[in-house]
């Protein structure tokens, strides 16, 4: 054995191999201070022989020792094993084998294999998973329903402050939007009907082309859609970020229902926003038509106004408004529901958002299809 380098400190630790050539086997001396702040051999040092067959610890120097000995331990340990090293780990301190027998033990994880499902079972489960969600929509609409019927008889639990936040969020802040997209799909529409009116020479329909599509349909689409990844969006966000917070199980066990204080807020004021904003709408859209009608097809502004007033029916404006109204508590009723929905994680926050979009896009589009049937089956 030789002396401890003049270099290293004494009580520093240190790690001092001994081999013996005949017998193939080593003795590792363990000395001084193993502590994290303290000076340590570098892992892999020293080097162990490739013929050494056995290997034993003396820790009669080792004064203290912290994790930064089973770290180097561990270290060690692996590199044995890669070589099949005999080695007396019970030489170590009785603390330091304990805890490495335990850090080497890790639990078998059985194998498991994702099920082969058939056609028919992905069916089945996509099916139930559908029906659940049907009926948990539907128990979402009925509290709904009962926190309405308790703001009629003055017992609902709402601070109506929130409700002109609320409507000042879903009505004057989307007015800007609303007026692009507005102009922009009137002056689109005009466009596109313009082509063919000018082959039959026509031109003065555009202004009943205008009129009809936007007031009936198109303005109402357009608020809609325009409301749904605005307002529908944020609603879910908001609830949903509440979710992941558990400031709603904060009000649960408050005593306050979510429904009144939160989503009742919230539906009221978009349901009674959209429809003015659905007119806003129309009157941007009919003006995008009118620029196109004056300054592409030649019209004076009094034709085209006479022809839109000639052609144009109050029952378009109030189908395209309760069409608003409609898509107005679809759209409040999505987002709502999928931010109550949404699950404990940020990722969920997202996914709760954008599927709140989607389902409101779905059900206004489901929505208008319905509201078209009817009115023109009963001829309005």
């Amino acid at each position: 054995m030789t002396d401890i380098p003049p270099a290293i400190k004494p009580g520093a630790a240190t790690a001092k191999l001994d081999y013996d050539d005949a017998s193939q086997a080593g003795v590792l001396h363990l000395r001084g201070d193993w502590r994290r702040k303290s000076h340590r051999p570098e892992p892999g040092s020293p080097v162990l022989p490739l013929a050494m067959g056995s290997l034993r610890f003396d820790c009669t120097d080792l004064i203290d020792w912290d994790s930064t000995l089973l770290i180097y331990l561990h270290d060690l340990r692996r590199d044995c094993n890669s070589r099949s090293l005999a080695v007396a780990w019970d030489t170590l301190p009785a603390g330091a084998n304990r805890l490495l027998k335990l850090a080497s033990e890790s639990p078998a994880i059985p194998a498991t294999t994702a099920p082969a499902w058939s056609w028919l079972s992905k069916l089945g489960n996509r099916s139930l998973e559908a029906w659940d969600g049907a009926i948990n929509a539907l128990a979402f609409v009925g509290e709904l329903v009962l926190a309405c019927l308790k703001l009629c008889f003055g017992r609902v639990r709402m601070r109506w402050s929130d409700l002109a936040l609320e409507m000042v969020k879903a009505g004057p802040r989307a007015l800007a939007i609303v007026s692009l997209v507005g102009f922009l799909i009137g002056l689109i529409l005009a466009f596109i009907g313009a082509i063919p009116l000018k082959w039959f020479g026509a031109e003065i329909y555009i202004a009943s082309l205008i009129g009809i599509g936007i007031l009936r349909l198109m303005g109402a689409v357009m608020t809609g859609v325009v409301m749904a990844g605005r307002t529908g969006a944020a609603y879910a966000a908001e609830l949903g970020s509440m979710q992941v917070n558990e400031e709603i199980d904060a009000l649960k066990s408050m005593g306050i229902p979510p429904m009144e204080f939160l989503v009742l807020p919230r539906f009221l004021a978009l349901t009674a926003m959209l429809p003015l904003l659905g007119l806003f709408g129309n009157l941007v859209g009919i003006l995008g038509g009118m620029v196109v009608g004056v300054y592409y097809l030649d019209l004076t502004y009094t034709q085209f106004w006479q022809q839109l007033m000639e052609t144009t029916r109050l029952s378009d404006l109030f189908v395209g408004l309760f069409t608003c109204w409609v898509f107005g508590m679809l759209i409040a009723i999505c987002g709502c529901l999928r931010g109550i929905q949404c699950g404990r994680s940020s990722e969920a926050v997202g996914q709760a958002t954008t599927s709140a979009v989607v389902s409101s896009i779905i059900c206004m589009v489901i929505a208008t299809a319905a509201i078209t049937v009817v009115t023109v089956a009963l001829k309005i």
